[in-house]
């Protein structure tokens, strides 16, 4: 992937300030979440590309001489390609390791009370007190369609998220796109930008976009949404453009977290 797509996303990184936020958030998201289980328990960050990865989170909870692993992945909702991914690369140093600890996987919390809940407040409160007069995009990330017709559940788990949160906003439009698609094969749809242009066209001129399968900052967002989007929604004739941010360290979402482990203890 590095070698792939480094000149492409170089640009991304220079008009991001130089770094992604993520693992910095990530952490962050780590301590909350620690702070609120209390010391009878050890949060450990374990990232699928980067450090640090999840065999070295392995080892620390190996240290720690933990009775029970859960897996809490920072993706709500489920695909065989991210959460399913790193769920493969566990078990793999599971094995490797010959580790004889019990193990108990969240496999998704895409429609988990306090994460909608989460959602809500956050768009309120990213928006304003306007928020009833803005029209909803909520933009996730794409996959290849062929995913889905083989029964990965990401796109079903995206549409009831969506669902669950407009409950809450009975008076706004909404659609859902996808975004970040980085290859020719055929991919969700409809796809973010020619979803901006069509609500331009449709005279369309108050516009938020929801980061609904993110929960924290990177360059699906930073650049993607803010600048490229941001620039787009100008272009076609859309004049106030407010971006909600991802959730991050919101109380309510790290409570749905905490909720989460305590079911599994």
């Amino acid at each position: 992937i590095a070698k792939t797509r480094a000149e492409k996303t170089k640009e991304y990184y220079i008009k991001m300030g130089g770094k992604s936020p993520q693992k910095e958030q990530t952490f962050q998201q780590a301590q909350e979440l620690q702070k609120i289980l209390g010391d009878d328990f050890v949060v450990a960050v374990g990232m699928r590309y980067w450090h640090p990865f999840i065999e070295e989170a392995v080892e620390k909870l190996l240290k720690e001489k933990v009775q029970k692993i859960i897996l809490l992945p920072l993706y709500p909702h489920y695909s065989k390609t991210t959460t399913g991914s790193s769920f493969k690369e566990f078990e793999r140093i599971y094995k490797k390791k010959g580790i004889n600890i019990p193990v108990a996987k969240i496999n998704s919390y895409h429609n988990h009370p306090l994460f909608i809940k989460a959602w809500v407040e956050k768009i309120k409160q990213d928006i304003g007190e306007s928020y009833k007069d803005f029209y909803l995009l909520f933009s996730a990330h794409s996959l290849p369609e062929k995913l889905i017709k083989e029964g990965d559940p990401y796109k079903n788990q995206i549409e009831e998220t969506v669902n669950l949160i407009m409950e809450h906003f009975p008076e706004n439009r909404h659609s859902i796109a996808y975004q970040s698609r980085v290859s020719p094969v055929k991919w969700l749809e409809p796809f973010t930008d020619e979803e901006i242009k069509r609500l331009g066209k449709e005279g369309i001129k108050k516009l938020s976009v929801i980061p609904v399968s993110f929960v924290s900052e990177h360059s699906e967002t930073l650049y993607e949404l803010d600048i490229q989007y941001g620039e787009l929604a100008k272009e076609v004739g859309i004049t106030e453009y407010k971006r909600v941010g991802t959730l991050r360290n919101q109380p309510l979402f790290i409570e749905a977290l905490k909720d989460l482990v305590l079911k599994e203890v």
